[in-house]
């Protein structure tokens, strides 16, 4: 979106919010992955807040997961009491704008100022790996304790791949070649095969953020979870959906700037002793490691290709659906082996 634009919108989102406090200046300081726009709005006074602009996705969908996780800011206890970014409310609801003129539709939520300490390294260590594994099995349980009072979400994996075999059936050409478009059938067909298989709908729903590259937390001295402010992918799902970034972030590559996709570091040695450091607090099951490929099909699917074109700028999203053809989707089947994560766990099959 265009700057003067989005300054504009954000303008009537603050008048709407509280047109008494005068803003001296909007900051762009979005990290120019996605559509989403991130601000930093300075008032006369020199007091800060974050504005996030959006046009990604539906709006209901945007409203209705800034409630969940504003209810989940405020259930979750110590230690992680304050990790959650908190949006900003109006009459005790999260304040969010919405601005339709032409052919826009977009919105806007603000949020506090979070305070980052520590930034894991970009390449992890054994012992980093080990005390993110630990932060995140905490954190599942501390987000399964609060899941049992947060907001209903209508969203599911299910709903989210009907979609996208409805966006197939209307439009086909949208999709690429023949060959890509059953590519996709054939994908969604598996996934919902697979969800029965290891008897997803049994699994717990939780708050899960599934993007937890580096840049998204931060932590401190001890390398336990501090701040959190990214929720672009946030869900309630399962809390498998979460462990294919986890795996990317202990990758032997690390956090990079270029980024792919690749299935493969699943099935790593450091992603192995995340998952055996994680157990030991969290423990998983059977079904829940076979479904970890299910996860990563479902993410493809779903967040590359759905709704790639929407969410990544076009650079990346062209090259990141084209490699979902070309490598991801036929990697899903040929590259997993649960038995490696089973034997690692000791969880017999």
């Amino acid at each position: 979106m265009e700057h003067e634009l989005s300054t504009l919108i954000i303008t009537k989102a603050w008048e709407g919010y509280d047109a008494s406090r005068t803003i001296r200046s909007i900051e762009d300081i979005s990290a120019n992955v996605s559509t989403n726009q991130v601000f930093r709005i300075t008032f006369e006074d020199d007091d800060i807040i974050i504005a996030k602009l959006s046009s990604f996705g539906k709006y209901d969908h945007f409203k209705e997961d800034h409630r969940i996780i504003q209810s989940l800011s405020n259930n979750l206890l110590y230690p992680f009491e304050n990790f959650l970014a908190r949006s900003l409310l109006k009459n005790n609801r999260v304040y969010i704008y919405r601005y339709r003129q032409g052919r826009t539709d977009a919105w806007v939520v603000f949020y506090n100022p979070t305070r980052i300490l520590e930034r894991m390294p970009r390449r992890l260590d054994e012992g980093h790996i080990r005390k993110l594994a630990q932060q995140a099995a905490k954190f599942h349980k501390a987000c399964s304790r609060a899941s049992k009072v947060l907001p209903k979400s209508s969203k599911t994996m299910r709903t989210d791949i009907n979609a996208l075999l409805d966006q197939i059936n209307r439009d086909e050409s949208s999709f690429g070649t023949r060959t890509q478009v059953d590519q996709l059938r054939y994908h969604c067909d598996l996934y919902l095969k697979g969800r029965a298989k290891y008897a997803a709908n049994t699994f717990e729903t939780i708050p899960v953020f599934l993007d937890w590259n580096i840049g998204n937390f931060s932590v401190n001295n001890k390398m336990e979870f501090y701040s959190r402010w990214d929720y672009d992918w946030f869900r309630m799902s399962n809390r498998i959906m979460d462990f294919y970034f986890f795996s990317r972030v202990a990758s032997n590559v690390g956090d990079r700037t270029v980024f792919s996709y690749y299935i493969t570091t699943l099935m790593e040695d450091r992603f192995i002793i995340f998952l055996q450091e994680y157990h030991k607090l969290n423990p998983l099951t059977l079904n829940e490691v076979g479904f970890m490929k299910e996860a990563y099909r479902f993410f493809i699917l779903n967040y590359v290709i759905k709704d790639g074109k929407h969410f990544f700028h076009e650079q990346y999203a062209q090259k990141l659906q084209q490699e979902a053809y070309d490598i991801y989707l036929p990697s899903v089947d040929r590259d997993f082996d649960a038995r490696v994560i089973l034997d690692a766990l000791k969880i017999k099959y």
